[in-house]
C-alpha cells in the first residue's frame, strides 16, 4: 500500500485541481455573463430545442472579447462578446452560431466536460510519476529535465484527446445541424474563418500539441460523416 502512496496522492490532487478548476470557471462565468436576447438568435436555439424535442436550450453571453463557446457542467451554453461582436458586423452569420450552439451541445450530450475529470486526474498523476522517475534517474539536472518532459508528454496526451472529443461534438453537431433543417454548411463556413476570427495562425502549431484539430481536418471529417451518412440510407453521395 505504502508504496503506491504517491500514485494515490498524485489522483488526489489531480481530482483537487479539477474541482477547484471547475468552481473557478463557474464562478467565472456567473458573474461575467448575461442573458442571450437577440430575437434573431433565440429563434436558432429554439429550432435546435425542437429537433432535441426540447422546451429550449439555455444559452447565454459570456463577456469577453476572445471568439469561443464553451458549455457548463449544468448544460447551459454560452457565446462569447466576441463572437456576437462579429455576428453584429457580419463576419459570422446566425447559422454559423447555430452550428457552434449545437457543437457545445455536443460536448455536454457525449459527457465530455464530465469525462475531463478523469482525463485531467490522470494526466497529473502521470506528471507526478515522470518526475519521480527522472529525478532518481538524474539526480543533479533532473528537476529540469523532469518538468520539461512531464509538460511535454501530458501536454500531447491532452491535446490528443482533446481533438478527440472535438471531432465527435463536430459529429454530433452536424446530425443536429442537419434534422433542424440547417444542414452542414454553416458549420464549414465557420471553420473556413475560424483563424481570421480569432486572429491566430494554427499552421504554426505542431499538430500534436493542439487540443482543437485544424479547421481543414474538422472540415474533410464533417463531410466524410455526410457521405456515410448518405451511403447509409441508401442516397447517393454529395457532390464536390
Amino acid at each position: 500500500m505504502i508504496k503506491f502512496l504517491p500514485l494515490l496522492l498524485a489522483l488526489g490532487y489531480g481530482l483537487a485541481m479539477w474541482y477547484f478548476s471547475v468552481w473557478r470557471t463557474r464562478r467565472m462565468l456567473e458573474t461575467n455573463s448575461s442573458d442571450l436576447d437577440q430575437p434573431e438568435l433565440r429563434h436558432v436555439t429554439r429550432r435546435l430545442a425542437r429537433a432535441l424535442d426540447l422546451d429550449d436550450i439555455p444559452v447565454k453571453i459570456f463577456e469577453i472579447e476572445p471568439v469561443n463557446g464553451l458549455a457548463d457542467l449544468d448544460g447551459r451554453i454560452y457565446l462569447t462578446r466576441g463572437f456576437l461582436e462579429r455576428h453584429k458586423v457580419g463576419r459570422v452569420t446566425t447559422e454559423e452560431l447555430a452550428s457552434v450552439i449545437a457543437h457545445e451541445l455536443g460536448h455536454v450530450a457525449l459527457g465530455h466536460t464530465r469525462r475531463r475529470m478523469i482525463d485531467f486526474t490522470g494526466a497529473n498523476a502521470l506528471f507526478v510519476a515522470i518526475v519521480a522517475v527522472v529525478l532518481r534517474a538524474i539526480p543533479v539536472l533532473g528537476p529540469f529535465i523532469a518538468m520539461a518532459v512531464a509538460n511535454i508528454v501530458t501536454g500531447a496526451l491532452s491535446a490528443r484527446i482533446s481533438r478527440k472529443d472535438e471531432y465527435e461534438a463536430d459529429a454530433w453537431a452536424s446530425a443536429l445541424m442537419i434534422k433542424a433543417g440547417f444542414g452542414t454548411a454553416p458549420q464549414k463556413s465557420l471553420f473556413r474563418k475560424l483563424e481570421a476570427l480569432g486572429g491566430g495562425r494554427l499552421g504554426n502549431v505542431p499538430a500534436w500539441m493542439l487540443g482543437h484539430p485544424y479547421p481543414d481536418d474538422r472540415i474533410r471529417a464533417i463531410e466524410a460523416n455526410e457521405a456515410r451518412w448518405l451511403s447509409s440510407s441508401g442516397l447517393p453521395p454529395p457532390r464536390v
